[in-house]
């Protein structure tokens, strides 16, 4: 999502990820505490303590939409749902999770317990504001706390309007889900109302932006945008899902991929290889045991007056999860491993043995396909 993310630190076994918009928004924080918010409210300051109080009031936050996303997370894995990792991005924060829920119980259970926690951490922030006060500290300091308080409170709030897949989105969902017995009508009905409230936002933010309100405007205008473009997602993500469910990789993989002998000289590739096939990448083999996958990038490497005596088997990447799938696999786990891996191609394996090539475009032409009859 975004582009780029990197990893921070683990914590309670989930891996910490930041993806690079989220520095953006860390900047814009600090910023706008500094130099509009913290001195308004507490003016006569020097720049240096507004400065102080804004980097810890950053922080906080970091913390905060971390709590947020910790809960669900510690919900879904007490439920047997493995998360993969949880990333903060420029609009708050996910926490990516390898399978859907099965049942609207456990649903509701995982979408509450975000803002559950964001609550509490919010009454835990307005109680410190009150102690520090109460034992003398400055009423600026204290009141960072307050602030704290404040945007907890706020997330909660946020995130509980009921358009998915926002967490009050998909309390809906859960609650439709129960009601109807089928999740694909829940979640169809979660995701109207999310795009309805995202082209609400898209509207107060383009009122705001008319009115003068250019920053505001602009937030709420791209925070409509998204939560309009995820919900439209997350409802599609469904359909792909359901449409893949039991299917293996077998079912759509090629059985006679162009494979590269691992011996090949780099030469011998890039003439007979990457000028006569439109791929992007090519099995590397040793008879029939897979040793990897070669590129151009991997023959750019090589200097050109080594090509010819550089053999591709030294120069291949290796066999890796990011790269292959096992021809039993579910096709929802692999097009999941081409969306984490950004390929469009997985080496499709029994053992060490090369069976075929998944390429991305036939899952899709088949879902095209699925969706053309199920319109009829």
């Amino acid at each position: 999502m975004f582009g780029e993310s990197f990893i921070l630190f683990r914590v309670l076994g989930f891996e910490i990820r930041a993806n690079v918009t989220w520095l953006f928004l860390a900047l814009l924080v600090t910023w706008s505490l500094a130099a509009g918010f913290f001195p308004f409210v507490y003016p006569d300051l020097d720049p240096y303590t507004y400065w102080a109080m804004a980097l810890v009031g950053m922080l906080g936050l970091f913390f905060s939409l971390l709590f947020h996303e910790l809960a669900h997370s510690v919900v879904a894995r007490s439920y047997g749902l493995p998360v993969r990792r949880i990333t903060l991005f420029l609009f708050g924060g996910v926490a990516e999770m390898e399978a859907e829920p099965k049942e609207p119980r456990i649903e509701f259970w995982m979408a509450i317990a975000g803002p559950i926690a964001s609550v509490v951490l919010g009454a835990a922030f307005y109680l410190l504001a009150h102690f520090m006060v109460a034992v003398g500290v400055p009423e600026h300091v204290a009141g960072v706390a307050r602030y704290l308080g404040f945007i907890n409170l706020l997330l909660a709030i946020f995130n509980m309007v009921p358009g998915f897949p926002l967490d009050g989105g998909r309390v809906l969902r859960a609650a439709l889900w129960q009601w109807t017995g089928n999740i694909r009508i829940a979640t169809r009905w979660a995701s109207r109302v999310g795009q309805g409230f995202g082209l609400l936002l898209v509207a107060l933010g383009l009122a705001a932006f008319i009115a003068g309100n250019f920053v505001g405007g602009m937030w709420w205008f791209l925070i409509g945008l998204f939560v309009h473009a995820a919900a439209t997602a997350g409802y599609q993500q469904l359909l792909t899902q359901q449409a893949l469910q039991g299917r293996t990789v077998s079912r759509f993989m090629t059985t006679d991929p162009v494979t590269v002998p691992a011996g090949t000289s780099v030469r011998e590739f890039v003439d007979q290889y990457l000028y006569h096939h439109n791929f992007d990448r090519f099995p590397v083999v040793r008879g029939d045991r897979l040793l990897g996958a070669v590129g151009l990038p991997e023959a750019k490497e090589v200097p050109r007056e080594d090509w010819e005596r550089t053999r591709i088997e030294d120069v291949c990447q290796g066999v890796a999860e990011e790269n292959t799938v096992a021809a039993d696999a579910d096709a929802n786990e692999a097009l999941t491993r081409m969306q984490q891996a950004r390929t469009g191609r997985l080496m499709v394996t029994k053992g060490e043995r090369l069976v075929g090539i998944l390429v991305l475009k036939d899952l899709l032409r088949f879902l095209d396909l699925r969706a053309e009859l199920e319109r009829d």
